[in-house]
């Protein structure tokens, strides 16, 4: 029996590549070239970035108005479609990403690096937790003690939480001490609960100032009062 082995030819020394060829040698030098040197990626300049997401590397669009501090909203896209889910069955959303798991700004060269290059479907779990965000206002002692008078949210972007926290505050200026007697009232932005879904009063279909005062209203008891009962 005859067994005829195919093998590719090699280019012979001096000969060109083939274009196609050319061109799979190119993608994979520029891919190197971002790797080792990242365009650093700067707030405020709308512009995508090249998150880690595992050992793959993947298109991230920034929520605008949502790039300060060490962590801001993204939204991951499909590498080859400007501003894109990745794939229509995955609706990912914003996400909360660490900007420490930012390699750089987005270059096409880092396409070799994500899941659509190797074939594979984002993961169920990509290690972002939804980026949706929260007003708490809390009443507290001086000794520690302390109760949640108003939970607001879930706010879909973290400049309109710190708004509504910010309307609060001035709301609650110079009678802090006094609105739940012998507590300190304030109100601060935080992440939101999806555990405490049901203890949240949205903040779409409320006015914040209008439900605080109905919270203060219902919390607004004796000194003394036993808060666990």
């Amino acid at each position: 029996m005859i067994r005829r082995v195919f093998r590719r030819c090699a280019t012979a020394p001096g000969t060109a590549l083939a274009p196609e060829d050319q061109a799979v040698v190119d993608a994979f030098r520029a891919m190197l070239a971002a790797v080792r040197e990242p365009e650093p990626w700067i707030p405020g300049r709308a512009q995508d970035a090249a998150v880690r997401i595992g050992p793959y590397v993947e298109r991230a669009h920034p929520r605008p108005g949502d790039e300060g501090g060490p962590v801001i909203a993204v939204a991951l896209i499909h590498p080859d479609t400007p501003h894109t889910p990745y794939d229509r069955r995955y609706n990912t959303g914003w996400k909360r990403c660490e900007t420490s798991t930012i390699l750089g700004t987005w270059r096409p060269a880092y396409r070799l690096l994500t899941h659509a290059a190797a074939g594979l479907d984002l993961p169920d779990d990509i290690g972002m937790a939804p980026a949706h965000y929260s007003v708490d206002v809390e009443a507290r002692q001086p000794g520690g003690t302390s109760f949640t008078l108003l939970r607001l949210g879930p706010y879909t972007q973290t400049g309109l939480a710190s708004r509504d926290a910010d309307r609060l505050t001035a709301e609650l200026e110079g009678k802090a001490a006094t609105v739940v007697p012998g507590f300190t009232v304030t109100a601060t932005s935080a992440p939101f609960d999806f555990d405490d879904c049901e203890n949240y009063s949205d903040p779409y279909d409320n006015d914040a100032v209008a439900v605080l005062a109905t919270a203060i209203a219902r919390h607004s008891l004796p000194l003394g009062t036993d808060l666990s009962a």
